[in-house]
């Protein structure tokens, strides 16, 4: 557990440097935005793409997975219900619960509780050497889920903040080949898969995904085309050829591939990587004062109604943020009602306290939402949420070690 409490302790360190930076450099911190957002990207880049290498799908028998997907999508659409009813009928006055505005508003940025940080997630369940577990098995395959899911739910929520756009719709097709080339190459490109050569593909995703995001705001900076580095990274990892030997249902072809990256050095690079990531997810959050003001995107949109909250008071805020916290992760709590046939109650229980942290993905919703003029209380009480969600994440993973019983080990994800 000592792996877990450095990453617990990088991530703190992470969120307080995010706070406290802005405040003592002033306008020329403003400038370590791209460079923290892009290593921030790289490192997940990295990680994906080792989750999508282990990652292993039974194409004979796909139920199992569509009822995954459904468990996924319900474990983050509760989280994203509660909050947007939070945001409405607690945070805004009662003149304005008719408002459709505050309704498209709140339900784009309520979406921030939705999807699990499987960065972090499969991080710490490593750290925490609950690898082999039924569990991280299960969480493996629902976090990428949940994630997808949220990416791509995404794509209604923007259009009802801008209207249908050629952008979106450029989205969708990147999503569809990606899953396509995952699910038609699963474990069959044969190219080098040692750290370096996997440092090289995290580097080149992430400045392709950047590097699209940038011509887009060039052609129209309130719709762009942004593209996670989640999900080009894990399909990547899914196509990348396995050494022989390493899967029972490799064939011959695979005769003189160089070894996996499970050598002792490469764990010391993924450990070095992840503990990166805590630090650069921390840092990437928003800033309090960013989201208790109006912001120069909310001035480009003066129309917004969450933007012009009247603020309670930090006590105020404080009550709130444990509220949002505890229905988001209440909202997570669905997988416990599943897989009853598969696990005990136990290890339900701890799937889905594992499906607590949240990480990346929600904060790229907070910083999609702050670009359309979306500020205010509630806006304050999602940043505030995650970081706490954050904090937590260590005390999570004691949880779930805790609640798994001792020697349950189960390596196929489908079970």
């Amino acid at each position: 557990m000592k792996k877990v409490l450095l990453y617990s302790a990088l991530l703190v360190l992470g969120l307080i440097a995010s706070q406290l930076l802005p405040g003592i450099f002033g306008d020329a911190y403003s400038a370590a935005n791209l460079p923290i957002k892009l290593a921030t990207m790289f490192c997940l880049a990295f990680i994906m793409i080792h989750v999508g290498y282990e990652f292993e799908i039974d194409k004979r028998n796909l139920r199992p997975y569509a009822w995954d997907y459904f468990v996924a999508a319900t474990a983050a659409a509760f989280p994203w219900i509660f909050c947007t009813l939070y945001f409405i009928y607690v945070l805004a006055p009662a003149e304005l619960w008719n408002s459709g505005e505050l309704w498209k508003e709140s339900l784009l940025e309520a979406r921030f509780a939705s999807p699990t940080s499987a960065g972090v997630l499969f991080s710490m369940l490593a750290a925490a050497g609950l690898a082999a577990t039924w569990v991280f098995q299960k969480a493996r395959v629902l976090a990428i889920f949940d994630d997808l899911d949220t990416v791509l739910f995404m794509i209604p929520l923007q259009m009802l903040m801008v209207g249908i756009r050629w952008q979106l719709g450029i989205v969708v097709l990147i999503i569809v080949v990606l899953l396509w080339l995952a699910w038609r190459y699963l474990h069959a490109w044969m190219i080098p898969i040692s750290w370096p050569w996997v440092f090289g593909y995290a580097a080149a995703i992430t400045l392709a995904c950047e590097s699209v995001l940038l011509l887009s705001e060039r052609i129209d900076k309130q719709v762009t085309i942004h593209m996670e580095v989640l999900l080009p990274a894990f399909a990547l990892g899914c196509m990348m050829a396995r050494p022989r030997g390493a899967d029972p249902h490799q064939d011959d072809a695979l005769e003189g591939h160089e070894e996996g990256p499970e050598t002792a050095r490469e764990q010391q690079v993924s450990t070095i990587i992840s503990a990166l990531f805590m630090v650069f997810v921390g840092l990437s959050m928003p800033a309090i004062t960013t989201a208790t003001t109006d912001s120069h995107a909310a001035a480009a949109v003066p129309d917004t109604v969450t933007a012009h909250e009247p603020f309670p008071g930090w006590s105020m805020v404080a009550i709130h943020v444990l509220a949002v916290t505890l229905i988001s992760n209440i909202g997570k709590m669905f997988p416990a009602l599943c897989y009853r046939r598969q696990a005990s109650l136990r290890e339900r229980l701890a799937l889905s306290v594992a499906m607590f942290p949240r990480g990346e993905v929600g904060a790229g919703v907070l910083a999609i939402s702050i670009g359309y003029g979306i500020g205010g209380v509630s806006l304050t009480v999602a940043v505030l949420s995650l970081a706490l969600n954050l904090v937590c994440t260590g005390i999570f993973i004691v949880i779930v070690k805790k609640l798994i019983p001792p020697n349950r080990t189960l390596t196929n994800p489908a079970a």
